[in-house]
């Protein structure tokens, strides 16, 4: 018997391919990548960079509140990016949404992402229980 539980809100993007919002095993919550997507659209959110990212951190927010947490309870973010040059976008952007002390974090550059976006962002949580 698994002890694994799928997380799912309507509050994010619908997964749009074989993978679930979150997945809890315990009080480990492992949240999926999200990109800029605005889940009553399922469209890109408008605007710069730092809108996309914002998006992207509502987005997990939204999976982190459904799954018992919040962000404060994140103990790694891994984001990728198309131009590392928005590396301190990213940075502000974060900082609206999580406190010190702050998750272990790993920021890459890649050469796409889905949907021709420009960010993307996961998440793993440990919650207090």
């Amino acid at each position: 018997m698994s002890n694994k539980q799928i997380i799912h809100t309507e509050s994010a993007p619908a997964a749009i391919g074989t993978y679930s919002q979150a997945v809890k095993v315990g009080t480990t919550v492992y949240v999926s990548g999200q990109i800029p997507l605005v889940p009553a659209t399922m469209e890109i959110v408008e605007g710069d960079f730092k809108a996309k990212a914002r998006q992207c951190f509502e987005n997990l927010k939204a999976i982190a509140e459904a799954a018992g947490g919040s962000l404060q309870d994140a103990v790694k973010i891994n984001i990728s990016m198309t131009d590392l040059s928005n590396f301190p976008l990213v940075n502000e952007v974060m900082a609206e949404y999580i406190q010190e002390p702050y998750p272990a974090r790993a920021a890459v550059g890649v050469k796409e992402l889905p949907k021709g976006v420009p960010v993307e962002v996961e998440a793993i949580l440990s919650l207090n229980s």
